[in-house]
């Protein structure tokens, strides 16, 4: 079982907000994670992401946006929710000096990890795992939310269902093909934006979230090595 720590850190003009470093003993890695635009860093998908990321070594830390630690509906903007993310992934340097730093997250908060990595603010982050980046609102095919990933010099790697509403594979792929060499994309057969699967796949959620973990795993240790 891990070791999780409660840690609270300030991010400048909204005050503190909490987090929970998880780490394995043989912890190879750590993956700044952040939650998505509805539900915080303990919601379900995020605890269970974090425990099977676990059992692969794969050290974990999650943290509330301010808005979701001030039990507010309305995510903040993304100048706010960026710098969040800059003072988390400083946090988990401290935290961990020894482990190779990956950062990414759910939704929107991988969205807003690729942001502030299209800034070059993200220190020593290695690169960025994306579990259902929101490519678009739900329904409304489009791709202004990846203009900025051009600008992004890390790898990327993309977890993405392909019944995710808000992003639409077909119009993923040649976003991922344009990155080349830096772009991952891992399609889970149908997977909602959640990653819930259909019955008739033969699979379950459980069996989705170990193919997530493993999947990043494998990826950070490639990156780790080289």
């Amino acid at each position: 079982m891990p070791m999780n720590k409660d840690i609270r850190f300030v991010v400048e003009d909204a005050g503190e907000v909490s987090a929970i470093l998880s780490r394995p003993q043989n912890a190879e890695s750590l993956l700044v994670l952040a939650h998505g635009a509805g539900a915080g860093m303990t919601h379900p998908f995020m605890e269970s992401l974090a425990t099977e990321l676990a059992a692969i070594r794969v050290a974990t830390l999650r943290f509330q946006f301010p808005y979701m630690e001030q039990k507010r509906k309305v995510p903040d903007r993304p100048p706010l929710l960026t710098a969040t993310i800059v003072v988390a992934v400083k946090t988990a340097t401290k935290s961990a000096p020894d482990l190779p730093l990956f950062a990414g997250g759910k939704s929107l908060g991988g969205r807003m990890t690729s942001l502030a990595a299209s800034q070059q603010q993200l220190g020593d982050v290695r690169g960025l795992v994306f579990f259902g980046f929101p490519l678009h609102p739900p329904n409304q095919p489009g791709t202004k939310r990846a203009d900025h990933l051009r600008e992004v010099k890390l790898p990327i790697l993309f977890f993405q269902g392909t019944r995710d509403a808000l992003a639409d594979l077909k119009l993923l792929h040649p976003i991922c093909a344009a990155l080349g060499a830096r772009a991952t994309l891992h399609v889970i057969e149908t997977a909602d934006h959640s990653f819930h699967v259909l019955k008739s796949s033969g699979r379950t959620n459980a069996d989705v979230l170990q193919e997530l973990a493993r999947t990043t795993s494998a990826w950070t240790q490639k990156l780790s090595r080289s």
